[in-house]
């Protein structure tokens, strides 16, 4: 399959049904293939080859929906940026796949100098905005108007469709890379458990669409028919405004974007009855929330789901039904019907139920490995499953409940935070001689960065300094929300810092060691 195929069969069976809303603008399924067949012949007359990189920097919009047909439709491979990213980060992920061909909009237009002094080898950026185009950039609309449309290049199936950059273990983006097969079985599979979409319905875009979390959401409901109704991002008035508009019926969510809008005024005032399915995932959500996103949205079904970008993204789904049950809501449900999931022990040997081991999953939504990261492909998917680095068990039933995480990430707000890149970051500062970074229990966002530093000795700094140290370098998401100031770390025999004391007082009351 290939990720244009919705296209063509949207224009086949609903050409004037409604692609996408955003803002005062929509366009039927048969203008988007115009504009994408066009934008497509642009990326060529630019010199963009077969299995090419384009990137985009943009917030949500209707021009991001038409990226993502149009690049395929070139024969091309997508690389949406983190836009949540420093320069710094978004410029490695530029270099690091070798994209020379951006798009980017008015948000993020000023943060060009520093991309193109970062990645001299960006040849050619594209204004993707509704503002002015900017010196030295070519516009977007002025590209679709220039060109006639060019065929679809069909490119599918077991070629790669993207690079996703996740955080780095090692303190550098990692480029995830994925097939069509890849991201379209995963949406389908999703689909198939019969809580995520609704077919033909309106999926309401509020998750920034790089993400794969919100790709997922994308994908299947092109593939399903329907209309895409997005807003720039999340924001609780503008999805209000969206679904009482709009009437939108799904929306992919994350437990902290729930939470906003259940206690938002704004929110609680709205007529949300059109809303039937959200999805969420990145972290369970608590009873509480959950009761009171259920008084703003009365009509919708809560489903999680839990995976991650290797897996296009999706392993296990709680359905709804299961978040009223006592002990299965405390759990990441079951596996979907495109996965395999399996705990496994240290010799990747299966455990028997109830007993805590290793994540692994298996299927045809498993990435193609990392870019230009033959070893750390080949660690991560041996034995032709990949490893999630989550300690979890499972219960009779095929229940899966993730009691903790192997790899040193931290997930917090929805967003993965891998330690070593913050400990980078805060090993920058001349002050600090030392630190470790853990996630600690925290209400609003499900996991916080916590630094514990080391000062030189003499030296004076402040926990505010360091979080502005670090916003300079890595994402401000990722930047310690709170920080400890010690006289030592405490270390093992071999001289590795022992992370699991630091984390102990703060997790002792808590059955598991992730949110």
């Amino acid at each position: 399959m290939h990720i244009t195929q919705a296209l063509h069969r949207a224009v086949q069976q609903a050409p004037d049904l409604p692609a996408t809303v955003f803002g005062e603008r929509t366009r039927t399924w048969a203008e988007c293939a115009d504009r994408v067949a066009r934008l497509a012949a642009a990326l060529r007359a630019l010199g963009v080859a077969s299995g090419d990189r384009v990137g985009i920097l943009a917030l949500n919009s209707d021009r991001y929906h038409e990226y993502l047909l149009a690049v395929p439709w070139a024969d091309a491979v997508l690389n949406p940026a983190n836009v949540r990213w420093s320069a710094a980060e978004i410029a490695y992920s530029l270099a690091d796949s070798g994209t020379r061909v951006l798009l980017v909009d008015d948000a993020f237009a000023p943060m060009l100098p520093a991309l193109r002094a970062a990645h001299p080898e960006l040849a050619t950026v594209i204004h993707c905005g509704d503002g002015p185009t900017p010196a030295g950039v070519l516009a977007y609309e002025d590209l679709v108007a220039a060109h006639e449309p060019v065929e679809d290049a069909f490119r599918g199936g077991a070629s790669l469709a993207g690079v996703f950059y996740t955080g780095g273990t090692t303190g550098s983006p990692k480029g995830v890379m994925l097939s069509h097969d890849n991201m379209i079985i995963s949406a389908l599979g999703t689909a198939a458990n019969g809580s995520f979409m609704t077919p033909g319905g309106r999926t309401l875009h509020a998750a920034p669409m790089f993400h794969l979390a919100d790709l997922a959401a994308w994908t299947a409901r092109s593939l399903l028919g329907g209309t895409h109704v997005i807003v720039p991002a999340f924001d609780p008035t503008a999805v209000a405004a969206a679904v009482e508009t709009h009437r939108t019926e799904d929306a992919l969510l994350v437990p902290v974007m729930i939470q906003v809008l259940a206690d938002s005024p704004v929110v609680q005032a709205a007529d949300l009855s059109s809303m039937r399915r959200v999805l969420y995932g990145a972290s369970p959500i608590s009873e509480a929330v959950l009761d009171r996103a259920a008084k703003v949205m009365p009509t919708a079904e809560f489903t999680q789901a839990y995976g991650m970008t290797e897996l296009s993204p999706v392993a296990t789904l709680l359905d709804p039904a299961d978040h009223a049950h006592p002990v299965r809501r405390r759990s990441a449900g079951r596996a979907a019907p495109h996965a395999l999931v399996r705990i496994v022990d240290a010799d990747d040997v299966e455990v028997p139920r109830g007993t805590v081991g290793e994540v692994v999953v298996r299927g045809d939504h498993v990435m193609l490995g990392y870019w230009n990261r033959p070893e750390e492909t080949a660690t991560a998917l041996r034995g032709g499953w990949m490893h999630t680095g989550d300690g979890a068990y499972m219960d009779e039933d095929g229940y899966v409940f993730v009691v903790d995480r192997l790899k040193d990430m931290i997930v917090s707000g929805g967003e993965n935070v891998y330690s070593a890149e913050v400990e980078n970051a805060l090993a920058r500062h001349p002050a600090v001689a030392s630190c470790a970074v853990i996630g600690v229990p925290d209400d609003e966002w499900g996991e916080r960065v916590h630094a514990v530093v080391v000062l030189q000795p003499g030296a004076e700094t402040s926990a505010e300094e360091l979080r502005e140290h670090t916003k300079t370098l890595i994402a401000g998401y990722k930047s310690p929300r709170s920080v400890e100031f010690v006289d030592a770390l405490p270390v093992s025999g071999a001289g590795k810092i022992l992370k699991r004391e630091l984390r102990a007082r703060y997790w002792a009351d808590a059955d598991r060691q992730v949110h």
